[in-house]
């Protein structure tokens, strides 16, 4: 006897059920990275994309996550970008020669303390930060570039820094931990002329991380990164 087919079978969600169900953090992200692409496509204004950002963390249900991409392409299974299929050259795993000089603009120190550097300021060519039993903290979140290739070389002896990037860069990273922890989230940016953010370093019974900060964007991108260098 075959009981799988007397038995009765559930009946698939309906739409208005699928949309009450439980957001994961995995689909408010899938989201974020949706928003992401539109603001570096000129798809959305960066005060449109923070304020969609804002309502993906808030969300509890796909339902709720739907229209914050209703009007964009990815939303109706679209490949976004432009329609020659052409896509910007990745951007590159270490610096150009002689774009980056060896000796550092700036250098951030923490001994048995804390250095921070965030808000409004010029990201110099190359940063050194040590942390030892301290802590570093740089935000580029709100930086102005001036340069498209920038280096931060990042030591934690028993200590930590952490950078947090804007998400329209491209964020590069090469380096090691010993017995701690050396992460980079490797970031892409839409746009071949954004800046490129490479960090290097060592973790020695402490910790680097860099990331993309969400929902931060340089704005008027091309102005500033071009008008800077003359173009």
């Amino acid at each position: 006897m075959d009981l799988e087919k007397r038995l009765p079978q559930p009946a698939p969600a309906t739409a208005e059920e699928s949309g009450s169900l439980r957001a994961s953090d995995a689909d408010r992200d899938r989201i974020a990275d949706i928003l992401r692409e539109a603001v570096a496509e000129g798809r959305l204004t960066a005060e449109e994309h923070a304020e969609r950002v804002e309502g993906v963390y808030r969300a509890k249900t796909l339902g709720e996550l739907e229209p914050l991409i209703a009007d964009l392409p990815a939303a109706h299974g679209e490949t976004a970008g432009p329609s020659s299929g052409y896509a910007p050259a990745p951007a590159p795993g270490r610096p150009s020669p002689g774009a980056v000089p060896a000796v550092a603009d700036e250098n951030l120190v923490a001994v048995l303390s804390g250095s921070v550097r965030k808000g409004r300021w010029r990201v110099a060519r190359r940063t050194h930060a040590y942390a030892v039993f301290g802590s570093v903290e740089i935000d580029l979140s709100e930086a102005i570039f001036e340069q498209r290739q920038v280096v931060i070389k990042a030591v934690a002896i028993f200590g930590s820094v952490e950078i947090r990037v804007p998400e329209n860069v491209s964020l590069r990273g090469s380096g090691a931990g010993v017995l701690g922890n050396f992460e980079v989230d490797t970031l892409d940016s839409a746009d071949q002329d954004a800046p490129v953010v490479f960090v290097d370093g060592t973790a020695i019974f402490g910790n680097v991380e860099a990331r993309p900060k969400r929902g931060k964007l340089i704005r008027d991108l091309h102005r500033k990164v071009r008008g800077h260098l003359g173009h």
